[in-house]
């Protein structure tokens, strides 16, 4: 059997826990708090895997391990490591206080409305993209993902950073509100528990059923009288619909909506948890697009430019690209999107004459290159309580997605 004991915020390991263990596995701070059997061997936890081999040689000769790990070893914790090597059966997990629930009782806020992210070991753009989307996350940091980075990539979003020192430790710990400015200026140390990232409006949001993230919307391509808008300039609901099945947002994932108008499509990948930024080259568009999004509860960035210059402005790759608008311009700023895009950029055009130029800029990115031609005719009204089909204006949507990149076979 192994124990794996959860500690390192207020939670202390009685020595009865650890009694009888032939072998201690856990982080120096860890083995340093708990006075451990003379007898037993010690392992200070670096690279997982060596650690792991140690475990398994103990475990297939039947003898004592302990595992020790910062507050519950179940949630992104080792945990899973060790219930994927050795089976679930084999563990007996005694949780101590999640850095992420100690952190918010500091604040007195609850926590069942937040959105709880990991940059320990993975990509610090998801988090900061989560951040950007949600109006309450925690950030699990690690190193070259600490409270400095997120901050350096969070200016300028309005957010509040809560930086959680040494959780647990009388002695150490520090709980601190910061700008974003202000937590990029600073050496943090390597004691950071967890970072919050608030919009401090919405932090106490309404009363929840379900713990996490929001569920996904009921419905997307709303109606069009979902948004305020100019003369129907609106990427009608049909072109919406399939646009982002080809965009495919999703939480932790950063997409441009350019020449947005009224940033139906922003917004509507904001619903779907993406962070979204919006382009637009008029001043009363922007001022639509921002009204837009608070109608939703959602944020999202809005860049008021044109592009493809306005596009230099924007410092993160984003995942997907939609382009509706463009003009003249359309080919520029196809290539613009396309250099930048990890995954996809989808196109709408109006005018069929574009099309070449804008799927030569897909191709020539390195993107594999589809199409189609939206034609679709809506229920309408007459007099006499019948109906007849009214034709919406034909759109061309042409979609492109990253190829993979090509490895080399390596001979055996």
């Amino acid at each position: 059997m192994i124990t794996v004991i959860g500690t390192g915020t207020g939670t202390p390991v009685p020595e009865t826990a650890v009694a009888g263990a032939e072998l201690v596995v856990g982080g120096r701070r860890h083995l340093d708090a708990v006075r451990l059997p003379a007898a037993a061997e010690r392992v200070v936890l670096g690279p997982l895997a060596p650690a792991l081999d140690t475990v398994a040689r103990y475990v297939a000769e039947n003898r004592r391990v302990v595992v020790l790990a910062s507050g519950d070893p179940g949630f992104f914790g080792i945990v899973r490591a060790l219930a994927e090597r050795f089976g679930p059966e084999r563990l007996d997990v005694r949780p101590g206080v999640p850095s992420v629930a100690a952190a918010f009782a500091r604040i007195g806020l609850p926590w069942e409305d937040a959105v709880v992210v990991s940059a320990h070991g993975r990509e610090l753009r998801t988090a900061v993209n989560v951040c950007r989307a949600r109006p309450k996350t925690a950030v699990l940091t690690g190193p070259g993902a600490g409270p400095a980075e997120l901050g350096a990539a969070l200016e300028g979003t309005g957010r509040v950073l809560v930086i959680a020192s040494a959780l647990g430790d009388p002695d150490r710990e520090r709980v601190e509100r910061v700008t974003p400015a202000e937590a990029a200026a600073r050496d943090w140390g390597g004691a950071v528990s967890v970072v919050l990232c608030l919009d401090e409006a919405r932090a106490l949001g309404p009363a929840r059923t379900v713990a996490g993230p929001p569920a996904q919307p009921a419905g997307w391509a709303l109606e069009e009288s979902a948004f305020a808008h100019r003369d129907s300039m609106i990427t009608k609901f049909e072109v919406r619909a399939l646009a982002l099945a080809r965009l495919g947002p999703r939480p932790g994932d950063l997409v441009w909506d350019v020449g947005a108008g009224s940033g139906s499509v922003a917004v509507e990948c904001a619903r779907l948890g993406a962070a979204a930024v919006a382009v637009e080259k008029t001043a009363d568009g922007a001022g639509r697009i921002r009204a837009n999004a608070a109608a939703h509860g959602v944020d999202v960035h809005v860049v008021h430019g044109a592009a493809p210059d306005a596009l230099a402005a924007l410092a993160d790759d984003p995942d997907a690209v939609f382009i509706g608008g463009g003009g003249r311009e359309l080919p520029a700023i196809v290539t613009a999107c396309a250099r930048r895009a990890r995954r996809a950029v989808v196109v709408a055009m109006a005018a069929l004459d574009r099309v070449p130029a804008a799927r030569e800029s897909l191709t020539g990115a390195g993107f594999s290159c589809d199409g189609v031609l939206l034609q679709s005719s809506r229920l309408a009204p007459l007099p006499g309580d019948v109906t007849r089909l009214a034709a919406a204006n034909p759109v061309f949507l042409l979609w492109g997605v990253r190829r993979p990149a090509r490895t080399e076979g390596v001979a055996q």
